[in-house]
């Protein structure tokens, strides 16, 4: 195995773990984050301004822009650590692990592969069976994830 396939394998470990966390099934309150936190610890716009020598329209618009999907990252960082709180980010997959979608994809494009092949094999009267086109899919398949090639995701 190549260091560049144990590395791969390393972070789809990481991002599996993250998404079997608790936190991944959290889904943004109405309003957003920072007005839902702020509100709870009982902190004025104007007090969370203070923190962080930022104007309460300030404060504001961040809110707004976080509820609306504008807000950046570093804003969200900023907005948490100064309410005691820690920002957390990430992307995980929207089912199952990194290596369910990985096998998926391989599978899409052995049937693909296949079926490209048994169009000209029938052409030509060399038609595989059911069974031995579903057991050549599944053999391409272990192949194209073992080994994806550069345009695996084309």
């Amino acid at each position: 195995m190549s260091v560049k396939d144990t590395a791969r394998r390393q972070i789809a470990r990481k991002i599996s773990e993250s998404a079997r966390n608790p936190a991944n099934t959290l889904r943004t309150p109405p309003g957003g984050w920072i007005a839902n936190v702020r509100k709870a610890l009982g902190m004025s716009g104007t007090q969370l301004g203070k923190r962080l020598s930022l104007t309460r329209g300030r404060i504001s618009q961040a809110e707004l822009a976080e509820a609306e999907g504008g807000v950046t990252l570093r804003t969200m960082q900023d907005m948490a650590e100064a309410m005691g709180c820690r920002f957390v980010y990430a992307i995980v997959p929207a089912s199952g692990e990194l290596d369910d979608l990985i096998e998926a994809q391989a599978r899409r494009k052995a049937t693909r592969i296949v079926s490209r092949a048994a169009t000209h094999m029938a052409l030509e009267q060399q038609s595989l069976s059911a069974e031995q086109n579903k057991a050549e899919i599944d053999r391409l398949t272990r192949a194209l994830v073992a080994d994806p090639p550069s345009h695996f995701w084309d």
